[in-house]
């Protein structure tokens, strides 16, 4: 399984790395707190982020565990930390920000599917989990929870300079150069300077010096000590941490519309959730959604579950007989997705 986070151990405190999109596609949060709490209590800790967000609950997780560490932490903006990964680096005691990274906080968000009840559910949490997240910007930023608020409706970026006047950061340094391996198009205000700068450096083809330099200082003082920090207190293998972003392909021609690919993001959940509710397989949807499943893999997957599904008739309870002209239901499942489709 992969995981976004490494936790090192260095000379004189520990080097976490968050380089990829939090949680929802690798390790949970519960790996990071394990090996986070196996650190000596009042080890200064820098974290480095270059990270999409992820999971706003592994995120708030890991926010109140960097809030607990006795020791010092330093939070490095390395790129991007966007959504859940600008909530983590609100616990830092000091947040640093080269001149031309970028900070981004916004609403959370949550795909649900049933009732009106489900759907009022879902509202009541996400106001929830909002106000938690207002409270910790509002706490390092000190500004208000309603200009908090305010700025996470309206997905706010920050340039580095921007952040500091806002209370968002501490320090800015020199400029890095950014690269990320998560498209940032799923976005809806990701700043055009900011596209073009992660456009720029996939042209380039050369590996990120946001945090390279660091990463390997860390690794290499962990061989020179003959350890690693690791929840069960064994060696942790240099394959498994995670490296600084990859860079994206170039581009084919301009850069995506952020608004289109939204779009066509929902278009795409609404056809699966369709799909699955006249073939009787609501309860499919999400999975289709998770695996990121195309109509046509939704289509056939649905009709073999049909086909292999076998007709609950109680001995008691006789069904009616079969019209000689109708049509199998195979049949008519095919014509509807068809149409749908």
């Amino acid at each position: 399984m992969a995981s976004w986070y490494a936790i090192r151990a260095r000379g004189t405190g520990a080097e976490v790395a968050i380089y990829d999109e939090i949680g929802a596609y690798g390790v949970s949060a519960r790996g990071f707190l394990a090996e986070l709490g196996a650190l000596p209590e009042g080890t200064p800790v820098d974290l480095r982020l270059n990270s999409p967000g992820g999971s706003v609950f592994d995120a708030v997780a890991i926010h109140n565990a960097l809030k607990r560490h006795e020791g010092p932490v330093t939070v490095w903006i390395d790129g991007i930390a966007a959504s859940a990964a600008s909530y983590i680096a609100m616990a830092g005691d000091e947040i640093v920000m080269p001149e031309n990274a970028f900070l981004m906080i916004h609403d959370p968000a949550g795909l649900v599917m049933g009732t009106a009840e489900d759907m009022r559910a879902m509202a009541e949490a996400l106001d929830k989990v909002k106000g938690s997240l207002v409270a910790g910007y509002a706490a390092k930023s000190g500004r208000t929870a309603e200009e908090v608020s305010a700025l996470m409706a309206a997905e706010t970026w920050f340039d580095a300079g921007d952040a500091v006047a806002q209370g968002f950061a501490d320090r800015l340094i020199e400029p890095v150069r950014i690269a990320a391996n998560f498209d940032i198009g799923r976005f809806r205000n990701a700043p055009p300077v900011l596209v073009e700068a992660v456009e720029a450096e996939a042209d380039t083809g050369e590996q990120t010096d946001a945090a390279a330099p660091e990463v390997s200082e860390a690794t290499d003082e962990a061989a020179e000590d003959g350890q690693a920090v690791d929840a069960e207190g064994d060696e942790a293998s240099a394959p498994d941490a995670p490296q600084p972003p990859a860079e994206t392909p170039p581009p084919s021609g301009a850069p995506p519309d952020p608004a289109v690919i939204r779009a066509e993001a929902i278009g795409h959940a609404r056809d699966v959730i369709d799909l699955c509710r006249l073939a009787g397989q609501a309860q499919m949807a999400g999975r289709f959604l998770e695996e990121d499943a195309s109509l046509d893999e939704v289509r056939t997957v649905l009709l073999a579950a049909r086909a292999e599904a076998e007709p609950e008739i109680a001995p008691h309870h006789p069904q009616p007989g079969r019209s000689s002209a109708a049509r199998p239901w195979g049949e008519i499942v095919a014509r509807t997705f068809k149409l749908k489709g």
